[in-house]
């Protein structure tokens, strides 16, 4: 593999660049070495979806370990409790309105969305994890779709 492959695979991974950084560089990658653009596709919405995973794991296991230290108990026992129960109605109507919300948002490929921040968004508000993973996974595809259809746009425009 390419080291040009491999960085495309670690800002798939990696908040903030995410696929939408990742995907440009193996997509330049398969045009340069004759790979298929597919495998390519497949490799970085993967990739992206790792990237939940962990996002998942940190949260989970570090906030475990972070609520033994007071501060951080009095300010997540403060703040993010009293955000969650102000949520609750959204959490109720999760089943069907925030299923699709949270799928749109991981899928617009800007800045600040993403299966990091959509991930983020599920656990600080208690969403049913199963359901969040099936919308976040949703919403990557879409997002890769987007940018995939875009970097070829764009490269066809310039030539690349």
């Amino acid at each position: 593999m390419d080291k040009l492959f491999i960085l495309a695979l670690i800002l798939s991974a990696m908040p903030i660049s995410e696929l939408r950084g990742g995907m440009p560089f193996a997509i330049a990658y398969a045009l340069k070495n004759n790979i298929s653009l597919y495998f390519v596709f497949c490799a970085v919405v993967l990739m992206n979806l790792l990237g939940m995973l962990v996002s998942f794991f940190i949260l989970d296991h570090l906030h475990k370990k972070l609520m033994k230290i007071p501060r951080y108990q009095r300010f997540f026992e403060k703040r993010v409790s009293k955000l969650r129960n102000k949520t609750e109605k959204i959490r109720k109507s999760y089943s069907s309105l925030g299923f699709i919300a949270l799928t749109a948002f991981v899928a617009v490929p800007i800045p600040g969305t993403g299966a990091w921040t959509g991930s983020f968004i599920a656990w600080i508000l208690g969403l049913n994890r199963k359901k969040s993973l099936i919308s976040i996974s949703l919403g990557v595809i879409i997002a890769g779709i987007i940018v995939f259809i875009g970097t070829l746009g764009i490269f066809s425009l310039f030539k690349i």
